[in-house]
């Protein structure tokens, strides 16, 4: 299956996830995107250079870890171990055929102008690299500077920037940046709303380009594991929930381009909980009603992250789709009955299916026959469809090991049943989170 997806759209969306993902400082990579494209402009480079530094920049901390990880990057120059997430982002995106060539850049965005000089990198490589990292510390010294409003930082931290320069800055790479940012309007347009503008024509710039199904699987994996940086736990239900939704969507006979679709959908499924605090994922006992209004966002937020990349739209609303239910009570759009479509369907199937079989911080996991026995009775509620599980029971021990990812002759073993929580309209299914 070949696809069709605008590059330059999935780009902005994957930096929307990092927002997303922990980061202390919204829109810091958004403003480094900005500010290095502006440099990249006044050093004279070509269109397409340009665009790859602020390609660059919008992803040059998508190998961060944790939200702790990014809080010590926070301090003005670093921290000494900060390698590690330079070393995550270039596997990321060396992945990713079409955006591999970044790759080195986000390697390198921490590298010191008097050690990259002395490095077998190509020039390239290193300056755009070294301009990465001086744009991003300006971000940082700005945030950082006592004086909050960036008019009245910027003195200190151009002076800052100028004593860094042939140390860990290139001096001629210094000597625009100050050109550029010498008046008020370079600061006052890195404020969030005359942000937004900017990044809304980057967007129009449209970047079409055709991949193949490996390279939209690894593409979603890209999406995927920024995810797990904020729980583990999300990566192998979603990596679980994909296989699963796949597998029955072949039973059901949907054409192979469907079904990898499927398993791309069963991947990016729950990219919005990454707008959801880790203290309600991972809350042992029940949640109250602003924790639960809080979960039920998720799912939209999955839609609003997919729904500006063209070419993703079958996928985007199966994956934003996974908590409807047929009797109209699910969300975030309350579809019902026809609405929902077989391959919305398979996906709120295999959702549910994964969770239960999954130890969750505020549960263990059910055995085979017990979470079978959950799906029933969901259907019987008129959450779920029948004819879909009915599939899950015809293959129970190949559903359960490609749900679980286990050995299943091993972990053919389950626990306790789940404590669902209970709302105005009825029991939640019990596996939101």
């Amino acid at each position: 299956m070949d696809i069709t997806v605008d590059l330059g759209q999935t780009i902005h969306a994957l930096s929307d996830v990092l927002d997303f993902a922990g980061v202390d400082q919204g829109f810091h990579g958004k403003r480094v995107a900005v500010m290095a494209w502006h440099c990249g402009r006044v050093l004279g480079l070509n269109e397409s250079e340009t665009e790859d530094l602020y390609y660059a920049g919008l992803l040059h901390d998508c190998g961060m870890s944790s939200p702790s990880v990014d809080g010590r990057l926070r301090h003005p120059l670093g921290w000494e171990h900060d390698e590690g997430h330079c070393l995550k982002g270039e596997a990321l995106l060396g992945q990713f055929a079409p955006l591999a060539h970044l790759a080195p850049i986000v390697r390198h965005h921490h590298g010191r102008w008097d050690a990259l000089r002395t490095m077998d990198i190509p020039e390239p490589v290193g300056r755009s690299a070294n301009l990465i990292y001086l744009v991003d510390r300006v971000d940082v010294l700005t945030a950082a500077h006592q004086e909050r409003d960036p008019l009245l930082a910027r003195h200190a931290v151009r002076d800052a920037i100028w004593q860094l320069s042939r140390s860990f800055f290139s001096r001629e790479l210094v000597t625009p940046f100050l050109d550029i940012s010498d008046n008020e309007a370079f600061w006052l347009s890195l404020e969030e709303r005359h942000l937004n503008r900017f990044l809304f024509e980057r967007k129009q710039k449209t970047r079409v380009k055709r991949i193949c199904f490996m390279e939209l699987r690894q593409l979603a994996l890209m999406f995927v594991r920024i995810v797990d940086a904020k729980s583990p736990l999300t990566m192998q239900h979603s990596l679980g929930t994909a296989r699963l939704a796949r597998f029955l969507a072949y039973k059901a006979g949907l054409a192979e381009e469907v079904q990898d679709k499927m398993e791309v959908a069963g991947l990016l499924h729950d990219l919005g909980k990454l707008r959801v605090p880790n203290e309600i994922l991972e809350k042992p006992g029940k949640l109250n009603r602003e924790e639960r209004s809080l979960i039920e966002r998720h799912s939209f937020e999955t839609y609003q992250i997919l729904s500006g990349i063209k070419g993703l739209e079958d996928i985007t609303l199966w994956a934003a789709c996974h908590h409807e239910t047929l009797d109209g009570r699910g969300y975030p759009f309350r579809l019902a009955g026809e609405d929902l479509t077989l391959e919305m369907r398979i996906i709120a199937v295999s959702d549910v299916f994964q969770a239960l079989a999954q130890r969750r911080p505020y549960r263990p996991s059910l055995s085979a026959a017990e979470v079978l026995d959950m799906l029933r009775a969901f259907v019987g509620q008129r959450r779920l469809d029948g004819a879909v599980v009915d599939m899950i029971g015809h293959d129970l021990e190949q559903a359960w090991a490609l749900a679980t990812g286990s050995n299943l002759k091993a972990e053919f073993a389950g626990g306790d049943s789940p404590n669902p929580v209970e709302t105005s309209d009825g029991p939640a299914l019990p596996v939101d989170r």
